[in-house]
C-alpha cells in the first residue's frame, strides 16, 4: 500500500477514531488516529498526510485552531472538518480557517468516504519528500522571480506588484494546477482571512491578469473555476 492516499482522523472520541480509521483502510487508505492537535502534530513530523479529518469540538485546542495553524505553517494536505448539526458558525469558521469541505455529525461512513474523495480530487497526489518549487515561475508572459519577490516582463523588467498581489502570485506558484477558494488563496498568501475576500481577491486577480495574461479578457493561466475559486496553470 505505498499508493495508498494518507490520511490521519483527529477526534477525541475514540470509539468514532477507530470506526473511521477501519472503514477507510477497508477502503485502501493509510490511517492514522490522533486524539488532538498535540498528537496531529506529532504524526505530521514523521510522515505527510494527504488529508487530515478534523473535529471541530474537541476539548483543549479545536479543531478551527488547529486547521487555521495548519494553514499559517504552510499545511498542503487536504482538510475535512467534523462539525455538529446546526453548528452553522463552526462550519463558517472553519471554511474560513482553511478547510476544504466540512461533514456534519453525526454522518454516513458512505458520505464520508465519498467527501474524501472529492476533496483528494482536487489535491495532487503529495511525494514523502515535496521538491522545492522553482525559484523562477514562467506565469503567462511573465516570470515570477520568488528569491527577488518580484514580477518580470519579457523584455526582463520588473512589472509594479503591491505587496498583496506578489503575495497572491507566490500562492499560485506554490499550488500550481490547483483549486484554491477564495478564502483558501487568503489564507495561503496573507495568514489569515480577509472579511472582504471575495471582492478583494478578483479585484486583485483582475489586475493581475492585466499584467501576465496575453489577452486578459480570456485568461488562460489565472483561471476562474465557477463556484470554486481561482486556479493557476503554468
Amino acid at each position: 500500500m505505498n499508493d495508498a492516499r494518507r490520511i490521519i482522523v483527529v477526534d477525541d472520541e475514540a470509539g468514532l477514531r477507530r470506526m473511521v480509521e477501519d472503514y477507510l483502510t477497508v477502503h485502501g487508505f493509510s490511517v492514522r488516529a490522533a486524539d488532538g492537535g498535540a498528537a496531529l502534530d506529532a504524526l505530521l513530523a514523521e510522515a505527510p498526510a494527504d488529508l487530515v479529518l478534523l473535529d471541530v469540538n474537541m476539548p483543549g485546542e479545536d479543531g478551527i485552531s488547529v486547521a487555521g495553524r495548519l494553514r499559517r505553517k504552510g499545511e498542503r494536505a487536504g482538510l475535512l472538518m467534523l462539525t455538529a448539526a446546526g453548528d452553522e458558525a463552526h462550519r463558517v469558521a472553519g471554511l474560513g480557517a482553511g478547510a476544504d469541505d466540512y461533514l456534519v455529525k453525526p454522518f454516513d461512513l458512505r458520505e464520508l468516504l465519498a467527501r474524501i474523495r472529492s476533496v483528494l480530487r482536487r489535491l495532487p497526489a503529495r511525494p514523502e519528500t515535496a521538491p522545492p518549487p522553482s525559484r523562477d515561475v514562467a506565469m503567462g508572459v511573465c516570470r515570477l522571480d520568488l528569491d527577488g519577490r518580484r514580477l518580470l516582463g519579457r523584455d526582463g523588467a520588473a512589472v509594479t506588484l503591491s505587496a498583496m498581489e506578489y503575495e497572491l502570485l507566490e500562492a499560485f506558484a506554490r499550488h500550481p494546477r490547483q483549486i484554491l477558494s477564495r478564502d483558501r488563496l487568503c489564507q495561503l498568501a496573507h495568514g489569515r482571512a480577509l472579511s472582504d475576500a471575495e471582492r478583494s481577491v478578483d479585484i486583485r486577480i483582475s489586475r493581475l491578469r492585466k499584467k501576465l495574461e496575453p489577452n486578459p479578457a480570456e485568461p488562460r493561466h489565472l483561471r476562474t473555476i465557477r463556484g470554486e475559486g481561482y486556479v493557476f496553470e503554468p
